[in-house]
């Protein structure tokens, strides 16, 4: 099979007959051979019904119903996991992607051997003081802390070698970085393809302040899972000896300054008087906590065993 597209959703019961009949004609123009993975994310509208009447008309059409709605990294997860095309397209379901832009897509991938293509929305239809400039600012932070040179991070439009999908583990919230999973995991050829954006045709948009929030979070964690998710230790157990060098030099200061005091007759304070005394006590026991840390993330690391994080509910008949 030459092309999976894969399309996480939520409430998008009037746009998604429209675009499977959209995808449908790109491929059969083009004579793909092909297969569309609907991944319906806890919707609670008819948008699974949908699903599952095109599943029954065509059966290149599959559908994953969630229980309940667990974020579009988890819908990515189960769809990568079924998709068995040679190259896996992204997309949302909104029809602000254009299936048009599959061909090239799937060219770039198998002809000029890229193993992600990222879209890039040079020109979009969002509103810009909600949506368009903190996406600007996420863009330029992600692609500072990263080093991967993509303009648009966030956007549903992606192609994918398929053993890029088959060996990163999108979690959490971390669907808008999966070019940086690829780039951890050692696939390097990585670019991106400027797309047309269009404007939502249904339906409300799911975007909010408190996704660009976790955005920013997500970046953090990412840095930090890419430089020490290994290796814990070597973070925590840095600080931990940067701790206990200020504790000991601060319990020297202390010592120092009694023993000369004392030899040269000038009245000794108690201890506990001293400002240095807090200082050191605070930071050796935070060197602790921090060796502790390290302690407990190796031990996590090595203990870790694989959970599932979501929950189907239902699958069309054809998985």
């Amino acid at each position: 099979m030459q092309i999976s597209v894969v399309i996480p959703l939520l409430n998008e019961e009037q746009s998604l007959i429209e675009l499977y009949n959209w995808i449908a004609e790109v491929m059969r123009s083009n004579s793909f051979s092909y297969e569309i993975i609907f991944i319906d994310d806890g919707s609670t509208d008819g948008s699974w019904k949908t699903i599952k009447n095109l599943s029954e008309k065509d059966d290149r059409v599959k559908g994953i119903q969630f229980n309940r709605n667990y974020g579009k990294s988890q819908a990515l997860h189960a769809g990568f996991l079924e998709a068995q095309g040679n190259v896996v397209v992204t997309m949302d379901a909104d029809l602000q992607d254009n299936p048009e832009e599959i061909p090239e897509l799937y060219r770039l991938i198998t002809e000029e051997k890229f193993e992600l293509v990222s879209g890039w929305k040079k020109k979009r239809y969002d509103n810009k003081l909600t949506k368009n400039f903190p996406s600007k600012i996420f863009n330029a932070a992600a692609r500072k802390t990263s080093g991967v040179k993509l303009h648009d991070f966030n956007c549903g439009l992606k192609a994918y070698k398929r053993d890029v999908i088959k060996n990163i583990d999108v979690y959490g919230e971390m669907h808008r970085y999966i070019p940086v999973l690829a780039k951890n995991a050692g696939f390097y050829k990585i670019t991106e393809m400027e797309v047309r954006h269009q404007a939502r045709k249904y339906g409300n948009t799911k975007f909010g302040m408190n996704r660009f929030i976790y955005g920013f979070l997500d970046l953090i964690s990412i840095w930090f899972l890419s430089k020490f998710g290994r290796r814990p230790m070597h973070l925590f157990g840095s600080l931990g000896v940067l701790m206990f060098l200020i504790g000991f030099l601060s319990a020297g200061y202390i010592g120092f300054s009694k023993l000369y005091k004392l030899y040269h007759g000038i009245p000794n304070t108690l201890v506990a008087l001293n400002p240095w005394f807090y200082i050191a006590l605070t930071v050796m026991i935070i060197g602790t906590q921090f060796f502790l840390a390290g302690f407990l993330g190796e031990l996590i690391l090595r203990s870790k065993r694989d959970r599932e994080r979501y929950l189907i509910k239902k699958t069309t008949s054809n998985i």
